[in-house]
């Protein structure tokens, strides 16, 4: 199966555990960028805000075309208990070319369960598998990254 990971980082967290995932399935991986527009405390406060509003955001265009893969994962952090900003915009703009999907999201502690909900909601996908981890998942991530492939695979 031909996989793409696509996932936003503001802190590199996501991004992270995206190239663990990447390094496991030996598939493509594709960031979604926005010129740093959510970098900073402000940028921190303004994307909780657009993520809590539903607002999409200015994202840079993509090298890789999600219709090319059998199966797109979405990475993304949460965001006052949704996707970020940048992810909605890319889900709004690909859902049509996604033909199965997986997702996962990164969190402080909560808000995840929200998160999930909505990229499936969003992108109008069932998920092969989702996954989530907190803080304190992050730290030793293998066990959750270990089912959320034995799901997909």
């Amino acid at each position: 199966m031909k996989t793409l990971i696509v996932y936003y980082s503001r802190t590199n967290v996501t991004k992270g555990i995206a190239e663990k995932l990447q390094k496991e399935l030996d598939c493509d991986i594709e960031e979604i960028t926005d010129d740093g527009k959510y970098n900073g405390k402000l940028g921190f406060l303004k994307g909780g805000m657009n993520a809590s509003m539903g607002r999409s955001s200015d994202i840079n265009p993509l090298t890789k075309n999600p219709a090319d893969y059998d199966l797109v994962i979405i990475g993304t952090p949460v965001w006052a208990s949704n996707m970020a900003a940048p992810v909605f915009t890319f889900l709004i703009q690909n859902k049509d070319k996604i033909k199965n999907m997986a997702s996962f999201c990164t969190c402080m502690g909560g808000g995840y369960e929200e998160a999930l909900a909505k990229i499936a909601e969003v992108s109008c996908k069932k998920q092969i598998s989702t996954m989530f981890l907190t803080s304190k998942d992050i730290e030793n991530p293998s066990e959750k990254i270990n089912n959320f492939i034995n799901k997909i695979e």
